[in-house]
């Protein structure tokens, strides 16, 4: 027994990476499945899509390993965070299909809740801003929408829970109702100062609290699977959401540290040690970890399209093959032609949190053509994640500490000129690590560590290896005639955006 199994449910596919106990990779498998999109701005998945794929590959993975049960020490699971399902305490059977964090219907319920003046009492409880991002609204939703959701809560007869919740009732054969600290944090009910679900929020929401999952540490007793699932029963111990994850399997566990991790969306996450941080630049306060009860706090910003412009690029406009072309693209584009691309397909996250907002491209020209325009995709990340690093300075007090290097993680990372032109926007340099799957590292070590199998933290950190470091390159003036670019891109789009 000394595999340790990582799932990781994600917003497009899910993995499952089996990891030696040195944190090499045995094998790994990964699909993906359908997105949905039934009206403008909302996003859904059908919840058994999740399930099968979480379990299929699962024992893909275990095959290609050569093993079976009984060389699996434990599971960890990372999530993608805020999606909300509810389903029947006895049956399983879900509430329709899962509503995804990108969804924006509860837009009008969020701006109400802004109008009657609860906004504050909600940012200081859980650190979040009032943004149909989070659960709370998404849940709330169901239950006022689907008929008689709300009559069977009140008698108890529904669950609610994040997608690493719904996966552990599943795996363990509806025996554990429990979700961690991380992914509790991001559904709008938590108190991450108590600890503890917050009764005036349930209340706020219209919630019952027997709805709620128990809260246990990242690091922790999940149950164990159903025998028949993966040929014997399978211990999991560790959750965390996915971009708390990256930042463990980052090894940023010293206040200070950041890392940025580039998937669909994009989530940077500055560890500001036991302290939480109240922003002043609408940025979120959140849960990086908790270990035998003490919680590690980070600040985070939220990029809700990296990857996706990429996909758009591909998918919707026809332009790209495959993400590996953009780089060259790039490369090759003119130089003069200064095109701006603002990827706010599903609205703008921090620091504008506009929900309203949607994309829109500038300084077109009538030479811009393919290579400019996959340039502007890149670009238009590497400028977000400028946005959220400045405003993470300006947040915490030791901020001239804060950031001084970025490490990077995700599909996006593997192009070189990306990262180049992101160190260069930055004016910090930027690691890569030799592990690459830090969102399941990071599942990984949080199993492996509950299981007496990988070493405290600070030990853990010491196993961290840079692949490259990216260097900037260009001069301030140049980086300075850039960013206001970008600025002033922004600025327009927000002025043709009628108010939430």
């Amino acid at each position: 027994m000394t595999l340790i199994l990582a799932l990781d449910q994600g917003t497009t596919s899910s993995r499952a990476i089996l990891f030696r106990p040195d944190l090499t990779v045995a094998a790994q498998a990964q699909r993906e499945f359908p997105q949905h999109f039934p009206a403008p701005g909302w996003v859904e998945h059908e919840p058994e899509d999740l399930w099968s794929t979480i379990v299929a590959t699962a024992r893909d993975a275990i095959a290609k390993a050569g093993t079976d049960a009984s060389g699996i020490a434990a599971i960890g699971i990372t999530n993608q965070r805020e999606t909300v399902l509810v389903w029947d305490r006895i049956t399983g059977e879900t509430l329709g299909r899962a509503i995804v964090w990108q969804d924006r219907r509860t837009a009008e319920a969020c701006a109400r809740l802004k109008r009657e003046g609860h906004e504050a009492l909600i940012r200081e409880r859980t650190g979040l801003i009032v943004d149909p991002y989070f659960s709370g609204t998404k849940l709330a939703w169901l239950l006022d929408t689907v008929p008689g959701a709300r009559a069977r809560a009140a008698r108890g007869e529904l669950l609610f829970g994040t997608v690493d919740c719904w996966l552990i009732w599943r795996l363990t054969g509806g025996a554990v109702h429990a979700t961690d600290a991380t992914n509790a944090s991001r559904t709008l009910l938590y108190d991450i100062h108590r600890g503890a679900w917050d009764d005036d929020l349930l209340a706020l929401l219209g919630i019952p609290r027997s709805m709620l999952p128990e809260v246990r540490d990242c690091a922790a007793d999940y149950g164990e699977t159903v025998p028949d699932l993966f040929g014997g029963a399978l211990p999991i111990r560790g959750v965390a959401g996915d971009q708390q994850a990256a930042l463990i399997g980052q090894a940023c566990f010293a206040p200070g540290m950041v890392k940025s991790t580039y998937g669909t969306g994009c989530f940077a996450l500055l560890n500001t040690g036991g302290t939480p941080i109240a922003s002043r630049n609408r940025l979120l306060t959140t849960v990086a970890y908790q270990f035998d009860g003490r919680r590690s706090y980070a600040l985070e910003g939220s990029i809700f399209v990296a990857g996706a412009v990429v996909q758009w690029l591909r998918d919707g406009l026809g332009l790209i093959g495959s993400a590996s072309e953009t780089g060259p693209m790039a490369e090759a584009a003119d130089p003069a032609q200064e095109v701006y691309l603002v990827p706010a397909f599903v609205g703008l996250g921090a620091p504008h949190w506009e929900p309203d907002a949607r994309g829109a491209i500038f300084g077109l020209t009538r030479n811009t053509g393919p290579r400019e325009l996959a340039r502007a995709a890149l670009e238009s990340v590497c400028y977000q994640t400028a946005d959220l690093l400045a405003a993470m300075r300006a947040d915490w007090a030791d901020g001239e500490g804060a950031g001084t290097v970025l490490r990077v993680d995700g599909g996006m990372t593997a192009s070189d000129w990306t990262m180049q032109r992101l160190a260069d926007l930055l004016d910090a340099p930027v690691d890569r690590p030799v592990v690459q799957e830090t969102t399941a590292l990071g599942a990984a070590y949080l199993a492996g560590f509950r299981s007496g199998l990988l070493p405290e933290p600070e030990r853990f950190a010491d196993s961290w290896r840079l692949d490259r470091r990216f260097a900037p390159t260009i001069g301030p003036e140049a980086r300075a005639r850039k960013l206001a670019g970008w600025r002033r891109a922004v600025t327009g789009l927000l002025a043709t955006t009628a108010p939430s």
